[in-house]
Order: C-alpha cells, then sequence, then structure tokens
C-alpha cells in the first residue's frame, strides 16, 4: 500500500530507529496494537446487537473509535489541537489529506465516517478495517454522481457525518493539492442540495522537534510499514492541528465547482503551504 503524489522533492529518508528507537517501538507499538484490536473487537461484538435494533444509526459503537483514536495519539506522544467550532449532526466535512495519521487525528475528535475510493475496500488489513468501522466507499466518477448521492442520503438519514479527502491522495502536509470536484457533484442532488451543509476542516501537522517539517506526510514511494515504525520510535513531540471553518450550504452555490473552491479556499487559508 503506497499513496500515489510525488511533487517536486523526494520524501526525506527515515531516519534509523537505533537500540532506542526500536525500544519506543515496542513500548508504543504493543499498547497500541492492544488498544486497536480489543476496540475493535468490542465495537464488532457491540454492532452484533446495535445492528437489529438500530439498523444504520451507531448509538453506541462510534463513542468507542473516538475513545481509541484519543488513545492512540496519547500513546503515539502527538498532541491535539483543535481551535473553530466542530459541528455536530449530520453533514459533510471537506479537508486535506496528509497521512494515514488522518484516521486518528479527525477521529478523536468527533466520530465520523470516511468516504474512501473503492479500491481501499480491498487493501490487506486496512480495508478490512475500513469497512468495519463504518467507511463509505465510492468510485470517483461523475456518472456515478446519482447512486453515490442515494448513498449519501441514506447515511445521512441516520445522523453521520461524513468526511471527504477531495484531493484524492495524500501529500507531505506541507501542501493543499488541488481539489478533484467530481465527489462534489452528488451534493447538488435532489434532496441533498436543499438541506446540506459541507464544513472545510484544515488539517496541519507539526514535526517533532529536530525532525524534516514533513515529517508526518506521507507520499510518493514511502510504505505505510516503514513510516508507521518511524512515527512510533521518533513521533512523540509532534502536534496535529485542526482548523474548523464554517460550513457552507450547498444550496448556497451554483454548482459543484463553485463549492469545490470555495472549500478548498477554506482550507488553503489555514494552511501555512
Amino acid at each position: 500500500m503506497t499513496p500515489t503524489w510525488y511533487g517536486e522533492a523526494p520524501p526525506p529518508d527515515l531516519p534509523p530507529p537505533g537500540m532506542a528507537g526500536w525500544a519506543r517501538i515496542i513500548l508504543r507499538g504493543v499498547p497500541l496494537l492492544v488498544l486497536v484490536l480489543g476496540g475493535l473487537l468490542l465495537m464488532l461484538l457491540l454492532r452484533l446487537a446495535e445492528r437489529p435494533l438500530c439498523g444504520a444509526k451507531r448509538p453506541v459503537t462510534p463513542h468507542i473509535t473516538v475513545f481509541v483514536c484519543r488513545s492512540a495519539l496519547r500513546i503515539l506522544g502527538i498532541r491535539l489541537r483543535v481551535s473553530g467550532e466542530v459541528r455536530q449532526g449530520q453533514g459533510a466535512v471537506v479537508t486535506n489529506h496528509s497521512s494515514w495519521l488522518d484516521i486518528f487525528v479527525l477521529n478523536a475528535v468527533k466520530r465520523i465516517y470516511f468516504v474512501s475510493k473503492a479500491e481501499v475496500a480491498g487493501w490487506p488489513g486496512i480495508g478490512w478495517l475500513a469497512r468495519a468501522t463504518g467507511t463509505v466507499f465510492i468510485e470517483r466518477n461523475r456518472s456515478q454522481a446519482g447512486r453515490q448521492a442515494e448513498l449519501f442520503r441514506s447515511r445521512l438519514s441516520a445522523g453521520h457525518r461524513l468526511l471527504f479527502f477531495p484531493e484524492g491522495t495524500s501529500s507531505d502536509g506541507q501542501h493543499v493539492l488541488p481539489f478533484k470536484t467530481s465527489l462534489f457533484a452528488a451534493f447538488f442532488a435532489e434532496g441533498l442540495r436543499e438541506t446540506l451543509s459541507v464544513q472545510p476542516v484544515t488539517l496541519v501537522y507539526h514535526a517533532p522537534t529536530g525532525q524534516d517539517p514533513r515529517f508526518f506526510g506521507w507520499w510518493g514511494d514511502m510504505t505505510f510499514g516503514g513510516h508507521f515504525l518511524t512515527v512510533l520510535a521518533f513521533g512523540a513531540g509532534g502536534q496535529a492541528e485542526i482548523i474548523c471553518h464554517p460550513p457552507m450550504a450547498v444550496h448556497s452555490f451554483s454548482d459543484r465547482k463553485s463549492l469545490a473552491a470555495a472549500c478548498e479556499k477554506a482550507v488553503r487559508s489555514a494552511h501555512p503551504g
């Protein structure tokens, strides 16, 4: 599993862990693994009762996800800072995408459901975990806008808050890539345009002292395993910052391109890149 954006400069060489680094990998990795697997098992067991009683609504299991993600950041030693108002209830969120860490960071604030490209469902391990936590899988194709709108409607009616990465891939964390407009088309479907609002969110990572500013970014030819071990060994002392912007009513925009442009402008406005 690798990201696809390469940028102008290659990723930095990952520092070798050394003896102290491997000790930190073990001391953080083991409890992190126990936390994630234990939380997932508990969530799946609760879903056995939650699903027949509540259907698509998930009144209990989302709290487990939030707890696991907050605890994971503590284990990794990554501080979390949130500014602006985190909107509650159903709706859509769009944000820039820098790393696999985004999953933990964004879920640590409020339970959300990620909207991901369909091929992620087939990725070993990650795909299974994504399905178990309620990820919505879509084809990034305008021809699928109608089907996607119906899927979004059903999830939103269950009170879900759906999160999108309009860039389509992760970056080095120092840039906001151009937003792809195709997924915004579904927001303009009948029954959604009149009621749906989209909240832009800017995600900024601050590297630990002494590390490359792109430390938390995951892109180019970087492997998940190598980057994961590096974060375990050297990530403590870093910070993830979430800046929430005012929601935008879809009906206030003429089309998907104007909405995508406004959301991209808001995200860029708080990003140092």
